[in-house]
């Protein structure tokens, strides 16, 4: 893989043999990051005019390619260094480009109108939604960018990115709609953006010749949006081969039912007067090179105190019944030598921003998978990654911790596997054990039992994984005696234990079902401290067996599109009532918790340790709630006719658990800031003000249902 120097380098030299440039020019390309091709296309455009100018294909594969004035003659360079030929050209090159030195990096070619238009279009603008004031720090917006790389390895058209993240607002991407004319549009949207996605397709829809929408949002809106929005396509798997297909239809190489993946609304068919909805096949998940991003956005997600986000797989190896599955698709994991290369890229990155933490953060649904290569595989990947320098954090199964079918040399291999791991950089890894009830979790269909989840837990705290679990506290169906068990199993004392790097895997996998050996090594702490966040209800998901279950209970009511879920009623109404002031608690206090769980992700050493203490303060506050509604459950008999009566003891409630909680925030937070650097602390001060002056208890509908 060739250096940055060495990228800008062949640049210069493809661009010297047709135009010299200016030392000062040169000095200019010089400054522009190789993840930036719009720039370095259009800084280009600006050195040459008169001049056609396109820079395409993948970040590590970028090809320049601008006419020479002569005819149909063009200079195309590729950028990686390697020869014209071991590229994988596109099928419409294949009698439309013709190069002169193919077994150089650069060379003169003949290029037909028809290939001068694949290489200029479509013009496409993806973009993804986002709501600020629900989450303030951002992420780096791996669906746009994934489908960014898939969009130029066609070598077609121009893709621009723009996230609302960053400070773009609806209106923005609206405006860029008018003034930029894409071909095509791609619009990312998850739950609680669905008012946003139906504001852009209003304003758009006429503008654009195709609009492709993707996400768990639309997957479970499709049938809604389809009927609103009549030339919409859905995307309904991995996007990548969708947007392929996408950019071939535009050019006429594809019929629309021919498109990988997607919902769509067909005409009629036969002797049928009437027209539907209809759906593709969709493809399924492979390979780590086919999901990489491009870095378009990373440079300026840094800039806004964001993190980086990576795959290495796609998928899941589980059927919870609270997932609807249908979009996701099957676990699949990408081969370790395809990381190289990007993690180089990264680096690059990070380089820009010496004070953000070298963390990535893998949101693989599950890092281990199935299979003999396994933990090989998992091995390898973290390897890579600590090679690179990066640390690095996680999900996976609890399952891949212990697992009542496998013998005693398969927990030792998962416990050596684990104790590896953090020497390779794993910084912590998060576990949905969503219950420690037995029936809750059949009911959840995670295949797991409380026994199990007690022993993976004192099995990784035993190891010194640093961890955080999901976990979901009230769900429709549950009983007063499950609910009891939950609020039983968040306060148990000897789940966590010291971590005990001076003992053999063997001794651990043996000792934590021990009940002298857990006495002796617990830390006392209790365990709703490692919960990610606390009184999480459950969410009925369209299309989610759970829902189903919900349903045929007769407990569900009307659809709410913007969270792509139904309304239900609980079995027994005092949960039910407690589920509701549970959120308004949550949402009431989402931002500062979300925004400290968001610094600690690009922070290192004690300003990190910090921000944790502060979110326990939370969960300690949680907790505190979360008995005295057991305890308000108790005086009350399950007849509706006490509804009010409930509600108003739990609102008085939560206004004295709220005051104590803000008294003892008022005085942790000004130490915590003050152990910031001063873009974080700047963050931090603001949105503690904004929580501790804010008097008002709403629903946001923040809540992430998968727990990532």
């Amino acid at each position: 893989m060739l250096t940055a120097v060495d990228h800008h380098d062949l640049l210069l030299d493809a661009v010297g043999r047709l135009t010299p440039l200016s030392p000062t020019q040169q000095a200019i390309m010089l400054t522009i990051p190789r993840s930036q091709p719009n720039l370095l296309r259009d800084t280009l455009a600006a050195f040459l005019p008169g001049r056609d100018v396109v820079l395409t294909g993948t970040l590590e594969r970028r090809l320049l390619a601008a006419s020479t004035g002569q005819d149909s003659t063009w200079l195309l360079a590729d950028l990686s260094g390697q020869p014209h030929t071991s590229r994988l050209w596109p099928a419409w090159t294949r009698h439309h480009l013709h190069l002169h030195t193919p077994h150089a990096p650069v060379s003169h070619a003949d290029l037909s109108p028809q290939a001068v238009i694949r290489l200029t279009r479509p013009r496409i603008l993806l973009a993804a939604l986002y709501r600020r004031e629900h989450f303030p720090l951002p992420r780096f917006p791996l669906a746009i960018s994934d489908l960014a790389r898939a969009a130029r390895s066609t070598l077609c058209g121009r893709v621009d990115l723009m996230d609302m993240q960053l400070g773009a607002t609806v209106s923005d991407i609206i405006d860029a709609v008018r003034t930029q004319r894409p071909d095509i549009v791609g619009v990312s949207a998850t739950f609680g953006q669905h008012d946003l996605l139906t504001w852009l397709l209003e304003a758009v829809q006429e503008q654009v010749p195709l609009i492709l929408a993707g996400g768990s949002l639309t997957a479970r809106n499709e049938g809604l949006l389809l009927e609103r929005h009549p030339r919409l396509l859905i995307a309904r798997g991995a996007g990548e081969p969708t947007i392929s297909d996408v950019i071939a239809r535009w050019h006429g190489d594809l019929p629309r039912e021919e498109i990988r993946g997607i919902g769509y609304v067909g005409a009629a068919r036969g002797n049928a007067l009437t027209i539907g909805r209809r759906r593709t096949a969709t493809v399924s998940n492979s390979g780590a090179d086919s999901f990489l991003p491009e870095l378009d956005l990373l440079d300026v997600t840094f800039a806004h105190q964001g993190v980086a986000q990576l795959e290495t797989t796609r998928g899941c190896t589980s059927s919870c019944s609270f997932c609807p599955r249908g979009h996701k698709g099957g676990w699949s994991g990408g081969a370790p030598g395809q990381l190289p290369w990007m993690l180089a890229e990264l680096r690059r990155e990070f380089d820009r921003h010496p004070g953000i933490s070298r963390t990535l953060y893998l949101v693989d649904e599950e890092f281990i998978g199935r299979g003999a290569d396994a933990v090989p595989r998992a091995l390898a990947i973290a390897a890579e990654l600590d090679e690179a320098g990066f640390r690095w954090e996680t999900s996976c199964r609890i399952d891949q911790v212990v697992h009542p079918g496998q013998d005693r040399a398969w927990h030792i291999e998962r416990a050596s596997m684990w104790r590896t791991l953090l020497t390779r950089g794993l910084r912590r890894c998060l576990f949905g054990v969503e219950s420690g009830v037995d029936a809750v979790l059949e009911r959840f269909h995670k295949e797991t039992t409380g026994e199990q989840n007690a022993l993976a837990i004192r099995t990784l705290s035993a190891l010194g994984v640093p961890t955080r679990f999901t976990y979901i506290t009230f769900d429709h169906l549950m009983t007063e005696t499950e609910l009891r068990a939950t609020h039983a199993f968040q306060g148990r004392t000897d789940l966590l234990l010291r971590p005990l790097p001076h003992l053999s895997v063997e001794e651990i996998v043996e000792g934590v079902h021990d009940p002298a050996f857990v006495a002796e090594h617990a830390t006392g702490r209790p365990f709703y401290t490692a919960i990610s966040y606390m009184l999480v209800s459950m969410e009925c998901l369209i299309g989610a067996a759970y829902t189903r279950m919900v349903t045929s209970a007769g407990l569900a009511g009307a659809r709410r599109p913007s969270m792509g879920r139904i309304d239900a009623r609980f079995a027994d109404w005092r949960i039910g009532v407690c589920s509701e002031h549970a959120q308004l608690w949550i949402d009431r206090n989402f931002a500062l918790d979300y925004t400290l769980k968001s610094l600690e992700k690009i922070l290192d050493g004690r300003p990190r340790q910090q921000v944790r203490a502060a979110r326990v303060v939370i969960k300690e506050a949680a907790f505190a709630v979360f008995t005295a509604m057991l305890d308000l459950i108790a005086a009350c008999d399950t007849a509706p006719a006490q509804t009010a009566g409930l509600t108003e003891r739990l609102q008085a409630m939560l206004e004295e658990h709220f005051d104590l909680l803000r008294e003892r925030m008022n005085a942790v937070m000004p130490p915590v800031a003050a152990s910031l650097p001063s873009p974080a602390a700047d963050r931090l001060r603001t949105e503690h003000a904004r929580w501790a002056t804010s008097r008002t208890w709403e629903l946001i509908n923040a809540a992430d249902p998968c727990g990532t």
